[in-house]
């Protein structure tokens, strides 16, 4: 008969007699200490330890409370035999609480003992690896029993085979409990006694088989090198999971005491019988050979079972020898077991096949010791290493504690299936969390909690243990590392709780008298800010930041924490705080650190783009400028936030020359610009005087188009270049190749005013009164187009003649020419486009003329002055030469200015 079987058989009857007992420890003296909920698993010889999940009254501690029925030996055995079956689970109990090694059981409370039970409390158990393999063996038969539908006559009788063989195997039993393992699980357990399984990524799968496979090695070790005894019935009814998902060795019913003097000796042991009870012998399926043929055992035939063990993990839940507590058909499977080994190693991981067929060897010799076994490749794993330390943190000092949490745990969690996280890992951390010396520590894997779980994960396993870190004092260290991840924290938290766990928690923060606490106070506000509430941020947060920083003024990382968290924040305060509390803030920083000027410069940048601040040009022009101009010669600053930093005072500065053109504007003020000057330019340019008609007779003027460079050099080139020649502008081949000499005569000249425009001449009135004209001058002053007010450009060139020098006179105009000052010349631009100054006569109504008829001035090929005489009179001078000969003509006298354009005929 199949062990799945047997055992489905014996449980449903069990299971369904303590389903109608509504009080099974009622009577039993550890009712006064525990209270037992439901049956959970079960445990033991025949599987008669029914396991109860408890607390413990005194301290409400998580248990369970394993629970035996005597009238279960009654049915089973003859009534004189009740008595030895007790005695036996009494005294394995009791052998449990002597041997104490994380591997091993821990017993929480005694064995107790009362006229119908037997029941002790141990750490929490979530099944017995015999549940585990039981529905595992079930799950394989339902596999094999699934048919095809095809329909028709075909289908009907293969659904009818189906259902026939359905009957005949083995039904799912009651103690089967579901339980995926994962590999790394397996290999854990193995090596401490212990095994899980669950069918996901072949890593997991192994890594967690690893861990099991350690966790039974590490047992038997201790028992067999520092207990001095042999298990002798290493079976899954032996081996528990607890609910950390860590594998216990129990059952020790059964040991012997090894010899002394030669432990790898072996000792007398009974072999299997059927005249005895099989509740009181060990589980025949995974007895080694030698103790059934040779009646001797020693600690290799623990490694046997434990072979065995590993087998049915990895066949399904199914012992390679199902003997069906039949010795005759243990010794026929026992001849066919190195077959059935070497068929099986195919789905073992490949580390562990040679050292599973070594154990399952019927060759005891060839078995490897528990102690080597922990020593090959497969066990070296760091992750494998981190679940050991795990195990027995709590016989480590506080240094080793926090050592293995900061560094060994948070590198290794990457490589532990998320399983065995909240198995192995987090009811740990959970116990440590009220332990206030290693607290800083355990939070650091706790926040790599918080990030990796899922909001249900939190809010059904972290969020009630969190609510008591928030709420207890806390280490410096500890409070840090709180507020530093405390975005991760509020990202999984209802906001109810936000509310009302953390935000007190964060404000309270800021009291603190540690400059560590209050700078992570700052980074948390900045990190959380969306989930604080505008009206908490102007009264709690904004305050309590400005007072962080006056008492840290000069420590760079509070400052920058400080900009980093109202750059953050300011977008929710009022316009009002931000000018009054904010800007007071940003103008007291005197540390020219580069990252604290780039987040100074941005926070002024945001006030300056978004209008809704209300950044004044005055405010900038007075508070801001000032700051920031100062740090474009930091030699601090890289090349791309010098850039940025003139960007934005380069805007700033254009805000403000727009709001005070505009503004100049309106006024009718001078704009700040080189055309600041125009309209009172025009208002004393002679082209806007208003001045009486005054003709000058016999003037003629003739338009000229604009010379090129081309042109000028082309006529400049046949000239003469006498004095005379270039004075009236002629020569033999052009009457106008002179003109550009007068660059080479004036020299100050600019190329613009060789440009020749149609001139432009007006002759005001001479007297003081005419605009723009000062006393002593007749005629105003025009100034050049293209300079300032305080500029006037003159020839340097004096072109009154000499005091007493003949100059040309027409006696038919009838007039005098009167003296000027050759002191005072006034000059005709060559472009005609200004006149620079002009002279008003000294002798307009006094002189030997008398006529007091106005002015004569004659303009031929250049300037024309006449002088009077000392007399009063005036004498008559021949007419000037004109290309070496004289005019006697004084019917006809023509004079010409090539430069000017200007012909004058008389």
């Amino acid at each position: 008969m199949p062990a799945g079987t047997m055992f489905a058989k014996f449980k449903s009857t069990n299971v369904a007699a303590s389903t109608s007992m509504q009080n099974v420890a009622e009577g039993n003296p550890i009712t006064q200490y525990f209270e037992i909920g439901k049956p959970v698993a079960c445990a033991g010889p025949e599987l008669v330890w029914r396991i109860h999940d408890a607390y413990r009254k005194s301290d409400n501690r998580e248990c369970s409370v394993f629970i035996f029925e005597k009238k279960i030996a009654e049915k089973l055995h003859k009534p004189r035999r009740k008595e030895a079956i007790t005695e036996l689970l009494k005294s394995s109990v009791k052998t449990l609480e002597r041997f104490r090694h994380p591997r091993i059981l821990q017993i929480y409370h005694t064995v107790e003992e009362s006229a119908d039970t037997l029941a002790f409390a141990s750490e929490p158990i979530f099944a017995s690896l015999s549940n585990v393999l039981a529905f595992h063996e079930s799950k394989t038969y339902e596999s094999a029993n699934v048919t095809p539908a095809t329909g028709g006559a075909a289908a009907a009788q293969a659904q009818a085979a189906a259902q026939a063989a359905a009957n005949t195997l083995p039904q799912r039993p009651a103690h089967a409990k579901e339980y995926n393992f994962l590999d790394m699980e397996l290999k854990y357990g193995f090596l401490q006694v212990s095994c899980e399984w669950q069918v996901t990524s072949n890593d997991q799968r192994l890594l967690t088989l690893f861990a099991n496979v350690l966790q039974l090695t590490e047992a038997l070790a201790y028992l067999h090198y520092s207990g001095h005894v042999i298990h002798r019935n290493v079976c899954p009814s032996s081996i528990l999971i607890t609910k950390r998902g860590i594998w216990k060795l129990a059952g020790m019913e059964y040991v012997e005491r090894m010899n002394e003097n030669d432990l790898n000796s072996s000792i007398p042991c009974p072999p299997w019988s059927n005249r005895v009870s099989k509740m009181a012998q060990p589980s025949l399926d995974f007895m080694a050979p030698e103790t059934q043929s040779t009646s001797k055992c020693s600690l290799l035939s623990d490694m046997f079972s434990l072979g065995m063990v590993i087998c049915a993990v990895y066949n399904s839940g199914r012992p390679l020898i199902q003997a069906g507590n039949s010795t005759s058909n243990y010794a026929k499977q026992l001849e066919t077991l190195d077959d059935l080994v070497h068929k099986l190693m195919p789905r073992l991981p490949i580390a562990l096949q040679e050292a599973t067929s070594r154990m399952a060897s019927r060759d005891a010799t060839a078995r490897p010791t528990a102690q080597l076994l922990q020593l090959i490749k497969y066990f070296i794993d760091p992750a494998i290493n981190a679940l050991k330390f795990l195990d027995v943190v709590n016989m480590k000092d506080t240094q080793q504690k926090s050592q293995f949490y900061k560094t060994t745990l948070i590198e290794a969690m990457p490589l532990i299936p998320r399983k065995l996280w909240w198995q192995n890992i987090w009811p740990m951390l959970k116990s440590e969390i009220n332990n206030n010396e290693v607290l800083a520590a355990v939070l650091q894997p706790v926040m790599l909690f918080v990030q990796e779980a899922t909001h249900t994960e939190y809010d059904n396993l972290m969020s009630t243990t969190m609510k008591v870190v928030y709420n207890t004092p806390k280490s410096i260290q500890a409070s840090v590392t709180i507020l530093e991840n405390l975005h991760l924290i509020i990202e999984k938290t209802k906001p109810e709780d936000v509310t009302t766990d953390i935000m007190p928690m964060l404000f309270c923060s800021f009291d603190g008298s540690t400059i560590q606490v209050q700078s992570a106070a700052v980074v948390a506000v900045a990190n959380v800010f969306d989930s604080i509430d505008e009206l908490s941020i102007r009264r709690m947060v904004l305050p309590k930041v400005k007072l962080v920083f006056e008492k840290n003024i000069t420590d760079p990382k509070i400052v920058q924490n400080v900009l980093m968290c109202i750059e953050r924040v300011m977008d929710r305060m009022e316009r009002a705080q931000v000018m009054d509390e904010v800007l007071p803030l940003l103008a007291n920083i005197r540390i020219p650190d580069p990252d604290i000027i780039m987040r100074t410069v941005r926070i002024y940048h945001k006030l300056f783009v978004d209008k809704t601040y209300g950044l004044t040009v005055e405010t900038m022009a007075t508070n801001v400028l000032p700051l920031l101009i100062p740090h474009t010669v930091n030699p601090a600053l890289n090349f791309e936030q010098y850039c940025y930093l003139l960007e934005v005072l380069q805007q700033m500065l254009e805000a403000i020359d727009r709001q005070q053109r505009n503004k100049l504007k309106l006024d009718n003020l001078s704009m700040a610009s080189p055309e600041r000057h125009r309209t009172l330019r025009h208002q004393f340019s002679t082209d806007n005087m208003n001045a009486p008609p005054f003709n000058i007779p016999n003037l003629r003027i003739d338009q000229r188009k604009t010379s090129s460079a081309e042109d000028m050099a082309r006529k400049n080139s046949g000239g003469s270049g006498m004095l005379g020649g270039w004075w009236f502008g002629c020569s033999p081949s052009s009457p106008d190749s002179n003109f550009l000499r007068v660059g080479n005569v004036f020299p100050n000249r600019r190329l613009s005013d060789n440009t020749l425009m149609t001139p432009k001449i007006r002759i005001a009135p001479s007297c003081a009164s005419s605009p723009g004209g000062t006393p002593g001058s007749g005629l105003p002053t025009r100034r050049h187009s293209s300079i300032g007010p305080q500029e006037r450009r003159g020839s340097t060139i004096n072109l009154s003649p000499p005091t007493k020098s003949p100059l040309l006179y027409s006696q038919k105009q009838g007039g005098s020419m009167p003296n000027t000052s050759s002191s005072v010349p006034f000059l005709l631009s060559s472009s005609m486009q200004s006149i620079r100054s002009r002279r008003q006569s000294t002798v307009l109504s006094s002189g030997p003329l008398g006529s007091g008829s106005g002015l004569l001035q004659q303009l031929g090929s250049g300037m024309v002055r006449q002088l009077t005489s000392v007399s009063g009179t005036v004498s008559p001078v021949p007419l000037l030469r004109v290309n070496g000969t004289r005019n006697s003509n004084s019917n006809s006298n023509v004079r010409k200015c090539p430069s000017l354009n200007i012909t004058f005929s008389q």
